[in-house]
């Protein structure tokens, strides 16, 4: 299975889930629902390169439409033709698919999803990786492994799926799409959105921490971003705390780029322990950033003294004042007139 498990919504908001490489990507992310919600389609088909929507099909038009310019500009009737022909077929698949399983489950009503993930990469070294899986109900259903030309079932409901399709040539035809049609697209597509595609934004990166209840939770933003895939960890003593932290997933920005969060929590007193680890296609090596806990502001403190000393001085200046006054009043009424005698 790929790193990041199961199909579920976490791969449709771009969790983070592995390290970010220079490599190009194409991928395919088709959902069926049985209960979509009142005027939501029960089918959507969306395809990403490098990370980005350039092209999206639903249930409710039931037509293929560009998302990015680089790929309305470099496409014509021809091309969308084709891919809404694909994707009706993929809709008509994922709809049988949804009744194969509520049976196979037992189940007679209640919503249910099904999730099909498919697409390539080419990494940097020329290295061909390709993936189909699928899942249900957010879990991992079947996936396909191409080095071997296997099926690999999750759970025991998908062990028929698993015979069925490793009967006759399926499993080559995947093969094929992955290794080959699929590459061939992708540089395609690459050539044509270069310009966008290849653009860099370094990530602005924030940490901070937040202590409550005997829990220090520490929080890593990485904002402003782009391209879309990062890679953002928490270390602890230098180690990886994979299981420990949480992500909010990759957002996107107004501005076309991208932000995501991940928290961690702490003893008190061990932030220093922490390290926060960003890697992203626009840094040349990881950046590490820690947290360093505010400093107590000595402004108020020396402001305060300032003040005290200011008003003990006046207190004790309009004391002494008031002393030299009364002082002098209280000698006027005992001087000696003069001429007269003191022995007297």
């Amino acid at each position: 299975m790929g790193p990041c498990g199961a199909l579920g919504l976490g791969l449709l908001l771009g969790a983070v889930c592995g390290a970010a490489a220079e490599h190009h990507t194409q991928r395919y992310i088709s959902t069926a629902m049985t209960d979509p919600g009142p005027g939501q389609p029960w089918y959507v088909d969306d395809g990403y390169v490098e990370g980005e929507l350039f092209t999206h099909y639903n249930s409710t038009p039931r037509r293929a439409v560009p998302r990015t310019e680089w790929i309305a500009a470099n496409s014509d009737q021809q091309y969308w033709d084709s891919e809404t022909q694909t994707s009706q077929r993929t809709e008509q698949i994922e709809r049988d698919g949804l009744g194969t399983l509520q049976g196979r489950y037992n189940q007679t009503g209640g919503s249910h999803t099904v999730q099909l993930m498919y697409g390539c990469d080419i990494l940097e070294d020329g290295t061909i990786g390709g993936y189909s899986q699928d899942a249900y109900d957010g879990r991992d259903f079947i996936a396909f492994d191409k080095d071997t030309m296997t099926f690999t079932a999750a759970v025991p409901e998908a062990v028929p799926t698993k015979r069925k399709w490793e009967e006759g040539d399926y499993a080559e035809g995947v093969k094929q799409y992955l290794e080959e049609t699929c590459v061939e697209w992708v540089r395609r597509y690459v050539e044509y959105g270069k310009a966008e595609l290849g653009r860099r934004e370094r990530p602005e990166v924030r940490v901070w921490g937040k202590e409550a209840d005997g829990i220090l939770t520490l929080s890593c933003r990485a904002h402003g971003f782009y391209p879309r895939p990062i890679a953002v960890s928490w270390l602890k003593d230098g180690a990886v705390q994979g299981q420990d932290a949480q992500s909010g997933g990759i957002v996107p920005n107004g501005d076309g780029t991208y932000h995501t969060w991940v928290t961690i929590d702490a003893q008190p007193g061990h932030g220093d322990k922490y390290q926060c680890r960003v890697e992203h296609a626009s840094l040349a090596q990881p950046g590490l950033y820690s947290w360093e806990p505010p400093q107590p502001n000595l402004v108020p403190i020396v402001a305060g003294v300032a003040v005290a000393i200011v008003a003990i001085a006046i207190v004790v200046g309009v004391g002494f004042i008031i002393y030299r006054r009364h002082a002098g009043k209280k000698g006027k009424g005992y001087n000696i007139a003069p001429g007269s005698n003191p022995a007297i």
